[in-house]
């Protein structure tokens, strides 16, 4: 690996204006399709295969000739001073948007009614029933083209008549403009904030721009990429935000690690050709393995078979290949362009060495003396008492854990939105009209005979507001009945009606709608976390036992991951569930954790923490090969890449908190948990529990079957070999 590392930077170096301008066209390329890389993504997703809710989905659309696909409706909301004669005009518009829009219309009666409705009652707000013959799922898009024709997002503050669109498919489609917005947020504030962080690490404006560089290539071809399979399969809308977190962190730590390495080397002594060399075939080989296992987590989530999950995923892995291909290719190329200002402190050092403290340790000169002294007393200190080091941050990290036992999951967008947003106004303004439940109702399939006993079981639930007379299939055989609750569709309340229905209703009888749908998803994220965790367990564990030559240090290493991962969960819970903090700073937690938030985190901390595991070990593991010395290569390897490591969780924590503040809650939690996970591995795990296990292990951290060895491809770094020649 090593080898074949030192040959691409050969390559690089003879043909570094080659590469230069072949990731110019690439980026020049991308740039209009990233713009637009949001178009064609949806806010469905969730649909689970084989579930009741899909069973019922398949049914009304096969079926039932008279039936409506899902519930979509206009909210007309009057301002003070409206005229009757300007509502009119607004139930006009409302049909006039419908007619050109696919799959969708304004039924003439739907259209009379509206109109009976204000020539008897005035002005007050109403509700204009559309009719759509597509599922909630596809409903989001006939939504999505609905609210621009209507002018929705961008109404003129003074119009007589607010309209609003509502419905299952209503609430995604206005997610979709809230994330694009929350987007272009996040990223004009994340990219200064690395930017500036990485100023006080390098004290050079050059090195900084280097990583940030590598940051915004990684994010813009990415988006491309989202448009493109956008234009062949479903893609969740939430992909965006996904790829834009992962990317930006991840893009700038990968080339913070080589270019940390570079700097090192130069620092020593070495040219700068050697010391590119020598970065790449280390840290280069770190970061190659760090991606690979950071893609096998993600892959992991492939395992949850609903779009929506596996298109984040799958946005998360592009980007985080893209980042490994420009670290080992594009950052060597930049490199070497960048000649003396790549590792000599610019302007800013005498700026930013106040700043600096720990989180430095990068730069040349006299100061490196004092920070490396520390370093080696922290491991010295930790190795001392090894069991009282590991014991103490074990017993912090599982108190930290504990609430993750009463996580609650659930799935829904009516929550995601602030307060006095547009869509969350129209859902409130039809919940008054109509009822919470009317936008989600319960569709329930059943066969013919079965009809009495499904309206005897409706009429005696308390949650459950009324219900629609049945509707018979073409054959005769079944029947479609909706169910309106007293409570929205999201709610704890419904959620619980359904899984009752399910319950308690005749054999063969299916219970969907978008509540139906919401417990499907929630149940499959649930029942496939455990088969997450092990495939992500049994993959790194392997990735790290190519790498590492060890069966002992990748055991170790996933069951510290397992220790991240629960305390970040419990976190979550204290924070979002439990409201530990609500009230602070404005701060409101929903009550629950999003279904999308745990298998996400699990995955994404899970390959983010081998990034540290694999930059530790593989340093820790030079200096054993090197020394021999179990203890001194653990302290050496150590203080050798806290200061590289604690730099990249600082800014790796600060994307994720970046979305923190900026998201929808669902990005939020995502967003805390993230931050919380990689804060507490660069911390608590990497520099307490790292060394101080190591230091009870001893020799065995090494341990390797012969057999095994002899079978094991040899892929390990074992020195800083010279460079290649040519």
């Amino acid at each position: 690996m090593q080898t074949l590392m030192l040959r691409l930077d050969g390559l690089v170096s003879r043909r570094r204006r080659l590469v230069l301008v072949a990731w110019t066209l690439v980026v020049l390329a991308a740039v209009p399709f990233a713009a637009r890389q949001a178009d064609h993504l949806s806010g469905g997703g969730f649909d689970v295969p084989g579930s009741q809710s899909v069973a019922v989905q398949h049914a009304v659309e096969r079926d039932f000739d008279t039936a409506q696909g899902t519930t979509l409706a206009a909210v007309l909301v009057p301002r003070k001073g409206a005229t009757p004669a300007q509502v009119r005009d607004a139930i006009a518009k409302v049909g006039a948007a419908a007619g050109p829009t696919k799959n969708v219309d304004l039924p003439a009666a739907s259209r009379a009614k509206a109109l009976a409705t204000v020539d008897r009652d005035g002005v007050r707000p109403l509700i204009v029933s559309l009719h759509t013959p597509v599922s909630d799922s596809d409903a989001i898009d006939v939504a999505v083209d609905l609210r621009k024709r209507l002018g929705i997002k961008d109404a003129d503050a003074n119009a007589p008549v607010v309209m609003h669109l509502v419905g299952q498919g209503a609430l995604w489609a206005g997610m979709q403009d809230l994330s694009k917005e929350d987007l272009a947020s996040a990223e004009g504030i994340g990219f200064p904030i690395v930017l500036l962080i990485l100023l006080a690490i390098f004290g050079s404006a050059a090195a900084a721009l280097l990583p940030v560089t590598l940051g915004v290539v990684a994010v813009t071809v990415t988006g491309a990429l989202i448009y493109g399979l956008s234009l062949v399969t479903g893609m969740s809308v939430f992909v965006t935000n996904m790829a834009s977190m992962i990317g930006i962190g991840v893009a700038v730590d990968y080339s913070l690690f080589v270019l940390a390495r570079y700097r090192e080397e130069i620092a020593a002594g070495q040219d700068p050709d050697t010391a590119r060399a020598t970065a790449l075939a280390t840290s280069g080989v770190a970061v190659a393995f760090s991606g690979l296992t950071v893609i096998v987590s993600l892959a992991g989530l492939f395992i949850v078979d609903t779009m929506s999950v596996r298109s984040m995923a799958l946005g998360a892995i592009l980007v985080v290949a893209v980042s490994v291909i420009a670290a080992t290719t594009l950052l060597p190329a930049l490199i070497s362009l960048a000649g003396r200002r790549a590792y000599e402190p610019g302007w800013t050092a005498g700026v930013t060495s106040r700043i600096v403290g720990l989180f430095s340790g990068l730069r040349r000169g006299d100061r490196d003396v004092p920070r490396a002294s520390f370093w080696k007393r922290w491991t010295s200190a930790v190795m001392r008492r090894p069991i009282l080091a590991a014991g103490g941050t074990a017993a912090i990290l599982l108190a930290l854990a504990v609430p993750a036992l009463q996580m609650e999951m659930r799935n829904g967008a009516l929550a995601q939105f602030p307060r006095g947003h547009e869509t969350r106004v129209g859902a409130e303004a039809a919940a008054r009209i109509a009822g919470p439940g009317a936008s989600s109702p319960l569709d329930i399939v059943a066969a013919r005979d079965a009809v009495p006993r499904v309206q005897a079981v409706l009429k005696a639930d308390r949650e459950v507001a009324g219900a629609s007379a049945p509707v018979l299939s073409r054959d005769g055989s079944r029947v479609l009945i909706r169910a309106i609750a007293h409570h929205d569709g999201e709610s704890a309340e419904v959620t619980s009606l359904t899984r009752r229905l399910r319950d308690t209703l005749p054999a063969g009888t299916d219970v969907g709608g978008a509540p139906g749908f919401t417990v499907d998803f929630v149940d499959r994220i649930s029942g496939s976390l455990g088969l997450i965790a092990l495939f992500v367990l049994a993959l790194s564990y392997i990735v790290l036992l190519l790498l590492l030559r060890s069966v002992v240090l990748p055991l170790k290493a996933v069951v510290m991951n397992l220790l991240s991962v629960g305390a970040a969960y419990g976190v979550l819970v204290g924070v979002f569930q439990l409201g530990w903090v609500d009230g602070l700073f404005g701060f409101h937690s929903t009550g629950y954790i999003d279904a999308l938030t745990p298998p996400l985190v699990l995955a994404i901390v899970f390959g983010l923490s081998m990034d540290y595991e694999v930059f530790l070990l593989s340093r820790i593991r030079e200096r054993w090969v090197a020394t021999g010395d179990p203890r001194g290569s653990v302290a050496e390897g150590l203080q050798a890449s806290a200061r590289t490591i604690t730099s990249a969780a600082l800014i790796m924590a600060s994307v994720f908190a970046v979305f923190v503040g900026t998201g929808v809650p669902s990005i939020q939690q995502l967003g805390l948990g993230c931050a919380v996970a990689i804060i507490i591995d660069a911390t608590l795990v990497r520099l307490i529990l790292v060394p101080a296990t190591m230091e009870l292990l001893g020799r065995w951290n090494w341990w390797l079957p012969s057999r095994l060895a002899r079978v094991l491809p040899d892929v390990a770094i074992e020195t800083a070999p010279a460079p290649a020649a040519g």
